[in-house]
């Protein structure tokens, strides 16, 4: 009765040491330089395309989830927060600002970002700057101020919905994060600038797809109901003073009139070159005919 039970044990040990160990066997990183590594991403970007969790941009679009799921990994991110976070506004992807800000307080680099303040609200000079502590050397690390001049000089508020209108503090908070984050941690943007950046640059926005778009018509200044359009050279004038001035062509009658001296003038070297040209022509001579011909 034993020696089955014994014969089991010995097979079941040599199998075991047969066996690679897991702590031996290498870890593999999902990526896109090699097999395995394209393999994993591959198999994981497919869960979270087939997933309702994701954004629509995601749903079904194995390349973008690949493309996240890179990009989560070089950041030190979750991938659904990623892609939750990743906009494409005209061509352009895109951090959300709250979603850098975590990033960077997340990192253990710095401390928690915070904000200072300066001027009195509604003035040029009022405006936001975004600091924090270096934890390797405990220097504080200042970014540049944002202030309504800035914001008016660059035409942020103009923008169509433009959320520097409702709620301009909020808009300072996330400017200024991202300036700090491109000054003192570029890597952590990955060189992507914010989704509020590129609306307030490109005007654009969110359709119910979660897509951002611009409207190209929006973008074409309107021609004024003075303006006039050249069909023949496609140019456009403002009013009638800009158009180039039109020599008047003088009518019969009233053209120009020689004095009695410049008339002689005139016909003097006329007759001149009429006889030029006459000596110049050469006269053909006729020969003389003879008796044959004659006959």
């Amino acid at each position: 009765m034993n020696a089955p039970i014994q014969q089991t044990t010995l097979t079941s040990m040599r199998e075991q040491q047969s066996m690679p160990k897991e702590s031996s066997m290498p870890a593999v990183r999902a990526g896109f330089f090699d097999l395995q590594s394209f393999e994993l991403i591959q198999r994981v970007s497919k869960a979270f395309a087939s997933s309702d969790l994701v954004p629509k941009n995601y749903q079904g679009n194995l390349a973008n989830c690949m493309i996240a799921m890179d990009m989560a990994q070089r950041i030190g991110a979750n991938p659904l927060m990623v892609m939750q976070n990743l906009y494409i506004v005209h061509g352009t992807p895109g951090w959300s600002s709250k979603f850098l800000i975590a990033t960077i307080n997340a990192s253990g680099r710095y401390s928690s970002l915070r904000y200072e303040w300066k001027g009195k609200s509604g003035e040029a000079d009022y405006g936001c700057r975004a600091w924090a502590i270096e934890r390797e050397t405990s220097e504080r690390l200042d970014g540049i101020w944002v202030t309504w001049s800035m914001v008016k000089a660059e035409g942020w508020e103009s923008k169509n919905g433009s959320k520097w209108k409702t709620i301009p503090d909020q808009m300072f908070v996330y400017r200024s994060a991202a300036f700090w984050q491109r000054a003192y941690a570029p890597e952590l943007g990955m060189g992507l600038q914010t989704s509020e950046e590129i609306h307030d640059v490109y005007d654009a926005g969110r359709g119910n797809d979660g897509m951002y778009s611009v409207d190209l018509d929006n973008l074409r200044p309107a021609v004024s109901a003075v303006e006039s359009v050249d069909i023949s050279t496609g140019e456009i004038s403002s009013d009638k003073s800009d158009k180039p001035e039109q020599i008047e062509q003088p009518s019969q009658g009233k053209g120009f009139q020689p004095t009695p001296e410049e008339q002689a003038a005139i016909h003097a070297r006329e007759m001149a070159e009429a006889a030029a040209h006459k000596q110049a022509t050469p006269r053909t001579r006729r020969e003389p005919e003879t008796s044959a011909s004659m006959e």
